[in-house]
Formats: structure tokens, sequence, C-alpha cells
């Protein structure tokens, strides 16, 4: 009898696509579409909000909200200790409630004090959520599936994230600042509704005999020598995943590199008018959204390491096109605004590849490279590198770029450079054939 294969069989364009078996699991989609379309509404305007609307100062709020997040940080590992208790989904739909509270909250806060305490639950409720919801992927699909789950939920956050900022933009226009008190008010909505789609879902932990038919899965011998023997290998695990947390740091600090240092550098270094900036967000956005599930299907390396190594040589590729603008004497020629804009719209397309080629082979490692990969420890070390890397871009960047318009961009490619050569030592665990049962 054969054995069932870990990649179901697909109609011909969800093949050609890239796009995973679907069927069956429209509440989890629903549940991160929902959650990024939150994500879009409010937190790229939680600064206004609270500035326009509470009449704060803007120096000090941007304070009261760094201070916050770099106070929720520890909660990363406290959701991983909870996931190995109760599961990855009990802990997504406690995140996404954490959320719904958080921004509620907005809605009385008043005072710098305030501001801190409502992004230290709001930033608690995201680092939950992204604690554990690579988990919680592994526990609703196939094993031979999940590279391509990885890519489909990143182009769905990427599509959420638009129509969320889209709808508040437009509510902006329509019905002035005034319209952001309404938009808090919705967007709690929307985690609680999202927290209702999780929570329904069905979930089967990886290895269980519901699973146990799936023929290729990662198995890893037990080390059958003495008990340094098995402290060695424990070790080993530990510095592989150490390590693959180091490599992570350069993706992180690249997408922050986006919202953070992009405005700045076009605006400032570069004397472009500030829709700059939104421009190459929207390239960004509709490459990522369109054409991730298709490139990791057929262009991206198999191996998840080699497709790693490959994105950040495209990263420093695209570092080195955002520098290009830069490198020209200042002020800029009309002639040089036009090579500027060309320089950038290929950094992006280039930044845009990377990160498809990037994104869903680190999580696919953050969940297999060892043999307690998705558990809640190394989960909670996982999103702490993401939860730092966002709480230090800030500073990092603009402190780079008041020294000199090309430092951030060659810093972070020499970061990249640095993660492909390291990339190759990122093994997952050795294959073995599980033959179904007769």
């Amino acid at each position: 009898m054969s054995t069932v294969t870990g990649a179901r069989r697909r109609p011909g364009t969800a093949a050609r696509l890239g796009v995973p078996p679907l069927r069956g699991h429209g509440r989890f989609i629903t549940g991160n579409l929902i959650d990024s379309l939150g994500n879009g509404m409010l937190l790229p305007l939680g600064l206004l909000y609270f500035t326009d609307v509470r009449g704060l100062p803007a120096a000090q709020v941007g304070m009261a909200m760094t201070v916050g997040q770099a106070v929720a940080l520890p909660v990363t590992f406290l959701a991983g200790r909870l996931m190995d208790r109760t599961g990855p989904r009990t802990v997504v739909v406690a995140a996404n409630v954490l959320s719904a509270v958080g921004f509620t909250l907005f809605l009385f806060a008043d005072r710098l004090w305030h501001v801190a305490v409502v992004h230290v639950v709001v930033q608690a409720g995201i680092n939950m959520y992204f604690t554990a919801q690579r988990t919680l992927i592994t526990y609703v699909t196939e094993p031979g599936e999940r590279r391509a789950w990885f890519a489909f939920t990143g182009s769905l956050r990427n599509v959420g994230l638009a129509a969320g900022s889209a709808a508040a933009a437009g509510a902006l226009v329509v019905f002035g600042k005034g319209s952001l008190w309404w938009l808090i008010a919705v967007d709690a909505a929307t985690y609680l509704l999202a927290a209702l789609c999780f929570a329904t879902l069905r979930t089967t932990p990886p290895g269980s005999p519901a699973t146990a038919v799936v023929s290729v899965v990662p198995v890893v011998p037990e080390p059958d020598g003495t008990p340094a023997d098995k402290c060695a290998t424990r070790a080993g695990h530990t510095r592989r995943y150490l390590l693959l947390v180091a490599v992570n740091l350069p993706y992180v600090l690249a997408q922050a590199a986006l919202s953070v240092l992009v405005a700045l550098y076009t605006t400032r270094a570069l004397g472009l008018p500030a829709s700059a900036a939104s421009v190459l967000f929207v390239v960004n956005t509709v490459i990522v959204s369109g054409c991730s599930t298709v490139i990791t299907a057929h262009v991206a390396p198999k191996v998840p390491r080699r497709a790693v190594a490959a994105g950040y040589l495209v990263m420093a590729a695209g570092m080195g096109a955002f520098m290009l603008p830069a490198m020209a004497a200042m002020p800029a020629p009309p002639a040089l605004a036009v090579t500027a804009w060309g320089a950038l719209v290929a950094a992006i397309v280039l930044f845009s590849v990377a990160e498809i080629l990037l994104g869903p082979a680190l999580s696919e490692l953050s969940v297999s490279l060892t043999p307690d990969a998705a558990g809640g420890f190394t989960q909670g070390l996982y999103q702490f590198s993401w939860a730092l890397g966002m709480v230090a871009a800030p500073a990092l960047f603009t402190l780079l770029l008041e020294a000199g318009p090309l430092l951030p961009w060659g810093a972070e490619a020499v970061a990249c450079l640095i993660a492909a050569a390291a990339a190759p030592a990122l093994r997952t665990p050795t294959r073995h054939r599980r033959r179904k049962p007769r």
C-alpha cells in the first residue's frame, strides 16, 4: 500500500499559484485576515490619536509608546510557557482578546502614563499572538504544506494591513480626525471577532495518531550513549536555534527599516516628497501580497537554509540600491530626482523579493530546526528577537542616519551578508519515511 504524501493533491490553478489546500481552513484564514485588518486600521494612527484627539505632546507620546513596548518584551517568554501548558490555540485567542482590551483602553487614555500602559497591553497581545501563531500553523496544516502556508499567511497579512490602512485613510478623509474614536472602537471589535474564529478551530498536535500517516516527518535519533552524550546533543540543538535567532535579526531590522527609515531617508536625505515612502510601501505590499505563494512554490530553493541564504543576498543587493541616490551630491537636480526614483523602485522590488524568500523559510526553520523548535520556550525566544529588533530599530536607524545617509543601508547590507554566510549551518533534523500502519 502506498504511503500518504505530505502535500495533498490540489487543483491545477492553485498548484501553479503555490496556494496550499484551503478547504476546511476557512476560520483559520478569516482569523488571520481579520487580525491583520485590525493592525492595519489603527497601529499606524496611534500617535495621531494621542496627539491630535487627546492633545498630548508628540515627543512625550513617542517616548511613552516606546516604554510601553519595551516593558512588554518579556511577554514572549510568558506566552511560550502558557503555550506549553494549553497549546497555541489558547494563546492566540487570549492574544486577540488582550489586543481588544488594549485598544478599548485607548478610548479612556488621556495622560502620558495611560499611553504607556495601553501600549504595554497592546504590545503584549501582539507578542503573544506571534509567539504562538507559527506553532498554530503546525497544528492545523500538513507538514509538507507548511512553507506554502507561511507564504500564504504572509500574503494575507499584507492584504489585511493594506485594507485596514486604506479604510482608516478613507475614514480620515471623509470624516476627519474625529473618526479616530470610532476606528478604535471598530478595531477592538475586529480583534474579538478574530478571537472567536481561532477559538472554534479544530487542532491536532504534530506527531499525534491523527497525523501519524504523513510520510515525511522529522526524526532525530535518540542518543544511545551516556547522559553526557544527551546533554551534548541538547546543547547542540540550543546552539543551532540561537544561531537561527541571530540570523533572523537582520530580517527583523529590514522589516523595521521599511516603516522607520524609508520615510526619513527619502525626505531628508534625498529631498523627495513625503508621499515617496507611501508609494514604496504600496509597491512592496502589492509584490508581497501577489507573488509570495508563487515565488515560494516555484522559485525559492526547496531547502529552507538555502532560501534564507538566497534571500539575504538579494536583500543585501536591495540595501545597496537604496544607497545609490545618496551617493550623489545634494541638493539633487531634477534629473537626479528621476534617477533616485529609479533606484528606489529597484531597491523596493529587490527588498520585496528578499522578503518573500526569507519570511516563509525563516518561519519554517523556527518550527523545525530542532526537535523542540515549535515548543513554548524556543518560540518565545524567536519572537523575542522580533520584539527586541522592532523596539531597537527606531533609535538605531535614526542615529545611523544622523551620522550619514549611507550608514544605515551599509550596516544592514553587511548584516545581511553575514547572515547569508551563516545560513548553511541551519540544518534541520534528518528526515525519514514513516510507513502507514497496515
